[in-house]
């Protein structure tokens, strides 16, 4: 299985909308993606970095997909319907990675 993290910096003046990306934008990634193998999705938000530390990320966006080459594939289809909505619930630029998972 592959993980594509999603991961949004806690930059000052960030704004992110958890109910949006939750609900919408999340059922718009598995309406578009689901063809490419997408398996489930998860959302989180950042609380901290461990004690009275900001948590670095204040979202981030999980997508599994059953093979490695999935994401690549869907975001060259549907890459820009999906980052025309980013504005939707944020003003921060994501930093994505893509992971196998060993165990």
């Amino acid at each position: 299985m592959f993980k594509v993290s999603v991961m949004y910096p806690n930059v000052d003046g960030a704004r992110f909308d958890y109910d949006y990306y939750r609900t919408s934008h999340m059922n718009l990634v598995r309406e578009h993606l689901g063809e490419f193998g997408l398996v489930k999705t998860e959302v989180e938000k950042g609380v901290s970095g461990g004690g009275e530390a900001p948590a670095p990320y204040i979202g981030i966006g999980t997508l599994y997909f059953d093979s490695a080459d999935g994401y690549d594939r869907g975001i060259v289809r549907w890459g820009s319907v999906l980052r025309a909505d980013i504005p939707n619930f944020t003003n921060v630029s994501p930093i994505r990675q893509i992971s196998e998972i060993l165990g």
